[in-house]
């Protein structure tokens, strides 16, 4: 697979992995293509390969400069889904407000990152669920 098109597209939607080799990014594209649809995504299957390749070195703390995930309290929260919305010192509390209950359990892992949020937007752009209404065959 060509990675220069996607890797183009990771470079502007995940400026955070500025540090990280393009080798490395790569190796990530190829990974992870096999878990997306060229046909069903279309047009978007860079964009969409993007950013669940972004989604899972996120998940993966791959470029992290410190291990410690709340190192920084600034930089806790995706995007402007979860927030902390309350903080105390003594005897340390820390408390969330979000509304990501319009994802499904089984894409819980992807509401966890700003780019799975996104890839979940375009999944929902280009692909339709089945619903059965449990109606019975016309005869």
């Amino acid at each position: 697979m060509d990675v220069a098109p996607v890797l183009s597209i990771f470079r502007i939607f995940a400026p955070e992995f500025a540090k990280v080799g393009n080798d490395v990014v790569s190796a990530w594209i190829e990974l992870t293509e096999p878990l997306i649809c060229r046909r069903r995504f279309g047009k978007l299957y860079n964009q969409a390969l993007a950013l669940l390749t972004a989604h899972r070195m996120k998940m993966s703390n791959v470029g992290a400069a410190e291990a410690d995930p709340i190192s920084d309290i600034g930089d806790i929260g995706i995007g402007n889904f979860i927030r902390v919305g309350k903080f105390s010192e003594g005897q340390v509390s820390i408390g969330f407000n979000h509304n990501i209950a319009q994802y499904t359990m089984s894409d819980a892992e992807l509401a966890l990152t700003e780019y799975g949020i996104q890839f979940l937007t375009l999944r929902r752009m280009r692909i339709i669920p089945v619903v059965s209404a449990a109606e019975p065959l016309g005869r």
